[in-house]
Order: structure tokens, then C-alpha cells, then sequence
């Protein structure tokens, strides 16, 4: 007995979709429906709303291909090397040393570009 593979979205998948997005839309509609419930009350069926929604839209192939997209970024930011406080103040320096490098090399430009604007057009210096 082989297993089929499912390669595109089907019309059910849309249908898992469209569900999910109506459940969410309910426990939505449920908070401002239920004005005089307590507040805990209407904000846990927004959020079962969304769980119950998210669980049915995780049915469907984007759904799945979404999650699999999830847990591929997950197995990747593993893998990352994150750095030392030491380098992170490092690199921070040399930012800060930068950036004042070149603030004042523009503003010489400015200054120097302005000064000769003025010596060309008569108007100063």
C-alpha cells in the first residue's frame, strides 16, 4: 500500500481555509456580541478562536506547507552563531566611530561645496 503525496491545494483545502478564517471572525464577533460578559470571559473566546481557527488552517496544504516552513526556520536559527557581548561593544564602537567620521567629512563637503556656490555665483566670500 503506497502513500499519496499531496502536491497542490485542493478545494477542500481552500474549504479548511475559509473555515478557519470563520472561526477566528467568530470568536472575534463573540467579544463585541458579548458586551455585558466579564472581560476574561470574551477575551478566552477571541483566543479560542484563534487556537481553534489556527488548528483547522493547519489542516489545509498551505497550512501544512506553512508549518513545515516553521519548523525549518526553527532547525536553521539553530544554527546561527549569535555573538559575544564583547564583540557586540566592538562592533558598536566602531559604528559610533563611523558614523562621526562621516558626519563631519559631509559636513566639510557641505561647507566646502557651499563656499564655492557662493565664489561662483558672486554672492559672499
Amino acid at each position: 500500500m503506497t502513500e499519496q503525496v499531496q502536491e497542490s491545494a485542493t478545494a477542500l483545502d481552500a474549504a479548511k481555509l475559509a473555515a478557519g478564517v470563520a472561526i477566528v471572525a467568530a470568536g472575534l464577533a463573540g467579544f463585541y456580541l458579548l458586551s455585558s460578559q466579564p472581560i476574561w470571559l470574551r477575551w478566552i473566546m477571541v483566543l479560542a478562536g484563534i487556537a481553534l481557527g489556527g488548528l483547522v488552517s493547519l489542516q489545509s496544504y498551505q497550512g501544512k506547507t506553512f508549518w513545515a516552513f516553521v519548523q525549518g526556520s526553527r532547525i536553521e536559527l539553530r544554527k546561527v552563531v549569535w555573538p559575544t557581548g564583547k564583540e557586540t561593544r566592538q562592533v558598536t564602537l566602531v559604528v559610533f566611530i563611523m558614523v562621526i567620521v562621516m558626519s563631519l567629512f559631509f559636513w566639510g563637503l557641505d561647507t566646502l561645496l557651499a563656499l564655492l556656490t557662493r565664489y561662483l555665483t558672486g554672492r559672499g566670500g
